[in-house]
C-alpha cells in the first residue's frame, strides 16, 4: 500500500517477500485517499481554526504523517469485513518495542484482530526473520529487508529515531523487569535515553489500551501482564 514516500526498494521487497512465501500479492496505492482526505477536510478545518483564532501554519505536521497509516488501517480492515466469504483476520504486526514506545498510529497501523509480534522486541524479530532464512537456507527474507534502516516512510527522507541495539533491551528492563530509572543507569545506559524511553513507555499507555490483544510469549506482555494507569503524572 504505497504512498508517495514509499521507496522502491519497499515496494520491491514488499514483492519479493511474498513471491517468497507463496503470497496472493495485490498492490493498492494510498495517494489518492490521502489526497481526497485533505481535499473535503480542508474546508472544515478552515471553519474550526476560525472558530478558534488558530493558524494553519501552527497545525501539528505529523497529523499529515499519520493520514497515511489510517488510510492503509481503513483499507485492510474494509477488505476483512467485505469479502466475508474468506474469513480473513487482519494481523498487526507491530512489535512490543514500537508498542512501548508509542511508535504507532491509533486506528492506523495500530488496526487488526490480533498482535502477532506485540509480545516480540524488535531485536528478537530480526532474530526470527535470520532464524527462518537459516532453516530454509535461503533468503525467504529478503536480506536487504534485515540490512535497510528502518523507516515508516511517512515523509522525506526519515527513519526511525532509536538506536534499537540500545531501546529495544532497555524496553525489556522496564516493561519485563520493572527496572527503575537509576537501576537502568547504574547498569550503562544512557542517562538521556533512558529518561526518554521512560517517558516515552508512560506516555504511550492510553494507546496501548487501544491496542489488539497480542499473542503472549513473555511473563510481560501488554494488555495481560501489564496494567498501568493512563493518567498518573501525565505530562502531555
Amino acid at each position: 500500500m504505497p504512498s508517495r514516500f514509499s521507496s522502491d526498494h519497499s515496494k520491491t521487497d514488499a514483492e519479493q517477500l511474498a513471491e517468497n512465501l507463496g503470497i496472493c500479492f495485490v498492490k493498492i496505492g494510498i495517494q489518492d485517499f490521502v489526497n481526497e482526505f485533505h481535499k473535503n477536510l480542508e474546508g472544515p478545518l478552515g471553519q474550526i481554526r476560525r472558530c478558534f483564532g488558530v493558524k494553519k501554519e501552527d497545525d501539528d505536521p505529523v497529523a499529515d504523517e499519520n493520514i497515511q497509516p489510517r488510510a492503509r488501517g481503513n483499507i485492510l480492515m474494509d477488505i476483512s469485513n467485505r469479502l466475508k466469504d474468506l474469513k480473513i483476520l487482519v494481523l498487526n504486526t507491530g512489535n512490543k518495542t514500537e508498542v512501548a514506545l508509542g511508535f504507532c498510529t491509533l486506528y492506523g497501523d495500530m488496526a487488526g484482530g490480533i498482535g502477532a509480534l506485540g509480545d516480540v522486541s524488535k531485536l528478537e524479530v530480526y532474530k526470527l526473520a535470520e532464524y527462518i532464512n537459516k532453516k530454509e537456507n535461503k533468503p525467504v527474507i529478503p536480506k536487504s529487508v534485515l540490512e535497510k534502516k528502518p523507516s515508516p516512510e511517512l515523509k522525506e527522507c526519515q527513519f526511525d529515531p532509536f538506536d534499537f541495539n540500545i531501546v529495544s533491551p532497555l524496553v525489556d528492563e522496564i516493561i519485563e523487569n520493572r527496572r527503575s530509572m537509576q537501576d537502568l543507569i547504574n547498569m550503562g545506559y544512557p542517562k538521556e535515553t533512558v529518561k526518554d524511553t521512560y517517558k516515552r513507555v508512560k506516555n504511550s499507555e492510553y494507546k496501548r489500551r487501544q491496542a489488539t490483544p497480542c499473542i503472549k510469549i513473555t511473563p510481560k506482555a501488554f494488555g495481560i501482564g501489564w496494567k498501568m494507569p493512563m493518567v498518573n503524572k501525565y505530562r502531555g
